[in-house]
């Protein structure tokens, strides 16, 4: 069985990112995109990191254009955009896909470890958010209207 941690992705500098660099870490992977009704989320996504980074959490954004095209930047855009307007210094990664024959293996995997409701795995819209415990595996997913800091009573039971 795969674990988060088999995965490669491309930095949002271009360079390759294996996962197995957070082996042990607690990971929180989430589909974001700049100019989507959920992007102040970036504002919660980054007091997650910052409270909890030091016990072993890692949140990783993945920029995606697949909804609304609410992603339209290239990815020194979207990292400027992030920085300039919430702040965020947690890794974010190169734009991917997340459904359709195009999907990153990664994205394809979460799915499959988390469907969706009602069985459902795509993914429905921008962030929709993956927790991913100390081992690698999948322990919750949540919906794109999820508030970041809703998350983190398990974000807590996964770092104990």
């Amino acid at each position: 069985m795969a674990t988060a941690y088999d995965f490669t992705a491309t930095g949002i500098d271009g360079t390759p990112q294996a996962l197995a660099q957070y082996a042990g870490k607690v990971l929180l992977i989430v589909n974001v995109a700049s100019e989507c009704g959920f992007t102040p989320q970036y504002a919660g996504l980054e007091e997650l990191w910052r409270s909890y980074r030091d016990r072993g959490l890692v949140v990783l954004g993945f920029p995606c254009d697949q909804f609304g095209h609410q992603e339209p930047g290239d990815e020194a855009r979207i990292r400027d955009f992030c920085t300039v307007n919430f702040g965020v210094d947690f890794p974010m990664f190169a734009k991917v896909d997340v459904n359709g024959d195009n999907a990153h293996p990664l994205w394809r995997w979460l799915k499959e470890e988390k469907g969706g409701l009602l069985g459902i795995d795509a993914i429905k819209w921008n962030f929709t958010k993956f927790l991913v415990g100390r081992e690698g595996a999948v322990l919750r997913r949540y919906a794109p209207t999820t508030d970041p800091r809703a998350i983190a009573a398990d974000i807590e039971a996964a770092l104990a």
